[in-house]
């Protein structure tokens, strides 16, 4: 039996561990597992709801804006707050610019090295280098000044934020000019995602973890310089993010077709919905959902979409370390941790098993993307389309993209997306006030209720919901985006999201599966990771254990 052991896998978020069984180069068995426990539903009980919006957020500092956002909408619900049109576009703005954030990172900064090689640049003609991306329709960088950065690197054998990676598998493809060309905009990346969250920073007090989203509204009143630093910043961004990222995602296509014969996933999808469109006073929440920006669904197999039914929602915990094996709705959930051990055949994750109508759904941004264009938005189809042209298939053909590749491209029509949106709700800000609207905040009129929020996080479909007596919250649930994605087996055996994608991921060499790396980064899971390969017809071990300081 072989075994190799990488611990953490970087460029991702927080702790999992993702152990995959390889019979002939191909992975042939996979179970994931998270590897934290956080039982923030448990912090938020006996606080106001106010309270928990401040603390909510403190899930995640990448995304901290999705979680008070939530969190804010569940007590709305609860309390009967219709908020008014200011504080619906700075909410907007304000997330859309976390979107941003996160999105520049993920491409260039957390999954960009698993197609990138930087030291390969070094080899490459500065000349041919510009040509090729006046080819590919991306910008051009200083090249000359860039190679002799990346020099200085590589000599002093210090190779900073490009060390700990495997690019000496022989599976990275790019020339050295296209390497040289997205090296350029991985430190361009850099920045721009600092201004995408100077934009959160500006509207929310500070970023991460913003002041300003509170269940009422926005406690942010903008002035004429916020306005025009605001504008000023989302102009930047846009022009960037239209310049550069589905060029660059066309040119990873180019040099990496094979990723797109793996990674397929279990072939449904979720999303709750984000960015309010404007909504009246006697709205339903469910027309809320199905007219955001980025609407709500849930989709079959065949790319049927349906609404969103809360009542379908059960979480599975017969894999998980909690007390019991029930498959329930969250609220009859018992948050009760039972660590026992690591044990594939029994308890292994800290994740929990969400199930939609007795079945695991995929959700994050292809997820969004793939709703949003059977939900018929124009934007999203045009470029859905256009990148399935420029791929080679034919527009309308979804099942394309269902792969690696596919995951990994899909988010940057997204982010182009939100980045043209960030502009229009700008100047629908500044309308607003030329009209008199000084209104931001609404104060709830009672004190008891239940409310959820079908909302999204960058990485996917977020729920919070709370309960509320007397102004204090008695009972709280929350299913993050990677609990769906890093589900462990359902009560049938069925794989979770991800496990299900790295099922058939080619490994040539079980010490360094980059492949299975790449479909991971994928999935954009907020985890760090240990991944475990096993490979049957051999007794190999290989173990190698990274640390924030280093290799050990």
């Amino acid at each position: 039996m072989t075994r190799s052991v990488i611990d953490p896998i970087t460029r991702i978020e927080g702790h999992l561990r993702a152990e995959m069984e390889v019979t002939d180069g191909v992975v042939t068995d996979a179970w994931i597992s998270g590897g934290c426990f956080r039982g923030m539903e448990l912090v938020v009980r006996d606080r106001t709801p106010e309270d928990a919006a401040y603390i909510v957020q403190r899930i995640c500092g990448v995304c901290p804006v999705s979680h008070m956002h939530s969190a804010s909408i569940a007590a709305e619900q609860a309390l009967g707050i219709t908020i008014p049109n200011n504080a619906r576009i700075i909410r907007n703005l304000i997330e859309g610019a976390q979107f941003l954030h996160s999105h520049i990172l993920w491409l260039y900064n957390l999954a960009g090295l698993d197609y990138v090689n930087p030291l390969n640049a070094l080899g490459a003609d500065a000349a041919d280098a510009y040509d090729l991306a006046a080819e590919l329709g991306t910008p051009s960088a200083d090249f000359v000044g860039l190679q002799d950065r990346l020099k200085k690197f590589a000599d002093n054998g210090q190779l900073s934020i490009f060390s700990g990676n495997w690019f000496d598998t022989g599976e990275y493809n790019m020339t050295p000019e296209a390497d040289l060309i997205l090296t350029a905009h991985y430190l361009e990346a850099l920045q721009m995602q600092s201004k995408a969250s100077e934009i959160a920073a500006l509207l929310g007090g500070k970023m991460p973890h913003i002041m300003t989203i509170v269940p009422g509204g926005t406690a942010f009143v903008p002035t004429a310089e916020k306005l025009d630093d605001l504008k000023g910043l989302v102009d930047e961004v846009y022009q960037w993010v239209a310049d550069t990222m589905i060029p660059d995602t066309l040119a990873i296509a180019k040099f990496y077709p094979e990723a797109t014969t793996f990674g397929k996933g279990i072939g449904r999808y979720a999303a709750w919905g984000v960015f309010e469109s404007p909504f009246d006073e006697g709205t339903s929440y469910a027309d809320r959902m199905r007219n955001r920006y980025l609407p709500a669904g849930v989709l079959d197999e065949n790319f049927n979409i349906s609404d969103p039914d809360e009542s379908k929602i059960t979480e599975y915990v017969g894999h998980s370390w909690y007390e019991g094996d029930a498959d329930l709705p969250p609220f009859e959930q018992d948050t009760k941790p039972a660590f026992t051990e690591y044990d594939v055949n029994d308890r292994y994750t800290w994740d929990k098993c969400p199930l939609y109508d007795g079945k695991s759904l995929e959700t994050g941004s292809f997820a969004r993307v793939l709703v949003a264009y059977k939900r018929g938005v124009s934007f999203v189809k045009q470029h859905v389309d256009e990148m399935l042209v420029a791929l080679g298939a034919q527009a309308g053909d979804l099942s394309v993209l269902q792969n690696t590749l596919g995951r990994t491209a899909a988010r940057q029509v997204e982010t182009l997306y939100i980045a043209t949106l960030m502009k229009e709700w700008v100047n629908e800000l500044c309308e607003a006030i030329k009209s008199g609207d000084s209104e931001y905040f609404r104060a709830p009129e009672k004190s008891d209720g239940e409310g959820t929020a079908f909302w999204e996080a960058p990485r996917g479909a977020l729920y919070h919901s709370e309960k509320v007596k007397g102004g204090k919250i008695t009972d709280y649930q929350i299913i993050i985006p990677s609990t769906w994605n890093l589900s462990p087996h359902d009560p049938k055996g069925n794989y979770g999201p991800l496990e299900q994608a790295l099922i058939g991921v080619p490994v040539a060499d079980v010490e360094k599966p980059i492949n299975a790396l790449r479909t991971v980064h994928s999935f954009d899971p907020c985890t760090a990771c240990a991944v475990h390969v096993t490979e049957p017809s051999t007794g190999k071990h290989f173990e190698t254990v990274t640390s924030p300081w280093g290799v050990k």
